[in-house]
């Protein structure tokens, strides 16, 4: 119940493999060997490192630009990596975004464009690759959590939510999937020092990261072992590990008023 070996007929999918966690993750699996199918919206950044792992690792990496907010070019996406016949063995659910603001101060749209790519699109790929992958008894899934996601957050309150989604979703499809030969992980962590930060409008992520952040590279590496061994779950880090921790213990009527005061100086 693990991802299997590389097999020159097969390739490991990773979605927002452009930056951050995603690219990555696809430097660690090519590292290993494993044949790569990389999607994201930046098909330039996509292509060099395409080129960076044919030319380091000697691994097959087919490239597909696509915004997976739209379902038509998630479900064309879907279509072309069928048609060029290589077995998707594994699937890493790794595209997203937050937005650090009130939900009432935020462009209309924005976060339903969240909901979509945090939840939906994560939820129509794995819907997409799962089947095929409990047919043959073999392949893994990892999906790209948060400890976010352990709690509400105010200032965060969608993205928070969907990450709930998410974690939620993969350890209970991780123990649907018993006896299959095909695992769910969930990869859940704390703060990561990429471009999320600044996307989502964290004015002072950088001070905040220097203290507490981990590396993507760390992450990453964590991430595609638990793949590996067909883990349920993983927080990477003692200190996201405690927070999650905190965060499912503390009472409400204490945690919320704190956290909507930490979020407000944030923005």
């Amino acid at each position: 119940m693990s991802l299997p070996d590389p097999a020159p007929d097969a390739t490991v999918l990773v979605t927002g493999a452009s930056t951050g966690i995603g690219r990555e993750l696809a430097r660690e699996l090519g590292r290993r060997g494993y044949g790569l199918t990389l999607v994201a919206r930046a098909r330039e950044r996509l292509e060099e490192l395409a080129e960076e792992l044919r030319s380091e690792h000697d691994v097959t990496v087919a490239v597909h630009a696509a915004d997976l907010v739209d379902d038509q070019e998630r479900d064309a996406m879907v279509a072309a990596v069928r048609a060029e016949g290589r077995r998707v063995d594994g699937l890493c659910n790794n595209a997203g975004f937050g937005t650090l603001r009130r939900l009432v101060d935020i462009q209309p749209g924005r976060e339903t464009a969240l909901v979509r790519l945090n939840v939906l699109a994560l939820h129509a790929l794995t819907d997409a690759f799962l089947r095929p992958m409990v047919e043959r008894g073999r392949g893994a899934i990892l999906n790209l959590g948060s400890t976010a996601g352990f709690q509400p957050l105010p200032g965060f309150t969608t993205y928070a939510a969907s990450k709930a989604f998410v974690n939620s979703f993969s350890e209970a499809l991780h123990t649907e999937l018993h006896g299959t030969g095909v695992s769910c992980t969930l990869l859940a962590p704390g703060p990561v020092r990429t471009e999320f930060g600044e996307r989502a409008g964290a004015g002072d992520w950088r001070r905040l990261s220097s203290r507490i952040a981990v590396d993507p590279t760390d992450v990453a590496r964590a991430g595609v072992e638990a793949m590996r061994a067909g883990r349920r779950s993983l927080i990477p880090g003692l200190a996201p590990q405690l927070g999650a921790l905190g965060g499912r213990i503390v009472p409400r009527s204490v945690f919320l008023p704190l956290v909507a005061r930490v979020t407000g100086r944030r923005q």
